[in-house]
């Protein structure tokens, strides 16, 4: 059966797996109020999540900044997680883990003393290596109006997802954020570019982006990288730009406010940071001949 992301499927709230129509989060809850919330998504791909221990990883720093401590230990969210999958019968998509600072009965902003979280998680059936990595995307720019805190990965979401309407309501399928004349991230991603000498640059990271966990796994490969800030004129006049990402992986951006980056095509660079990217998930490249460069 061909699954979506609207299945709906089953749920996890706190440590139980219950149906999604039965789910219910209090009216009170912080998340809902005033999105004082965290939350990490995972790739899965033949039924097995990707970087999970990175993706933890983030998930605590983030709960540390917004002074949330873990709902339970490392090891039983790796539980949970996996029998999330397992109930869902996930094969390939995301798994959402969420961490809310809980229900206290009111709306107060500052809170009690100590919060008690509350765990919520869900999964979503896609297809990862779709379309859109074969033949790239189209992206608008877009002032980056979102919170200083970019390096924390909390539901405070509201920003990309105008970000993204606004992409839609223009033709495009993304946004490529800027201010002060550089390039912070894509509406939900990290972006890179190749320059015209063929070097591959993304932005270092700082509180002005989040520091992708896929991100991380390029830098992790052969590739030469410079890590450094770039101007929106830049990515204009580049050979080549994609972006990074958890949900979408590895997309070729072929054209930006209308103009083609480069020659339009998905490039020599982004066919092979896909092809690295690809084998380390264990996606079989027979299936996807159009990485081959021609």
């Amino acid at each position: 059966m061909n699954r979506t992301e609207a299945d709906g499927g089953w749920v996890l709230m706190g440590t139980q797996l219950v149906p999604a129509d039965a789910a219910h989060v209090p009216v009170f809850d912080r998340g809902l109020l005033f999105a004082h919330s965290a939350y990490e998504v995972t790739a899965v791909f033949n039924g097995r999540p990707i970087d999970p221990g990175a993706h933890f990883d983030r998930l605590a720093r983030t709960l540390a900044a917004l002074e949330l401590p873990l709902p339970h230990d490392p090891a039983t969210l790796h539980e949970l997680q996996d029998a999330l999958i397992r109930r869902n019968a996930l094969n390939e998509g995301l798994v959402y883990l969420q961490v809310s600072a809980g229900d206290y009965g009111g709306r107060d902003f500052a809170g009690p003393f100590e919060f008690r979280p509350r765990l919520f998680g869900f999964c979503a059936h896609k297809r990862l290596i779709g379309d859109a990595a074969r033949d790239g995307i189209a992206a608008i720019t877009l002032a980056d109006e979102r919170w200083k805190r970019r390096d924390l990965k909390t539901t405070q979401l509201l920003s990309q997802a105008l970000a993204y309407r606004r992409a839609r309501a223009a033709g495009a399928q993304t946004a490529v954020m800027h201010e002060a004349g550089l390039v912070t991230e894509a509406a939900s991603a990290n972006i890179w570019m190749v320059t015209p000498a063929g070097r591959l640059v993304t932005r270092d990271l700082s509180p002005a982006i989040l520091a992708g966990v896929t991100r991380a796994a390029i830098l992790e490969s052969r590739f030469d990288v410079e890590e450094r800030a770039f101007s929106l004129e830049e990515a204009r006049g580049a050979r080549e730009v994609f972006t990074s990402s958890t949900g979408a992986m590895i997309l070729p951006v072929v054209e930006l406010d209308g103009a083609p980056i480069g020659d339009g095509r998905p490039g020599r660079m982004t066919r092979e940071v896909q092809r690295q990217y690809y084998r380390r998930i264990g996606a079989e490249l027979m299936h996807f001949r159009w990485l081959e460069w021609n």
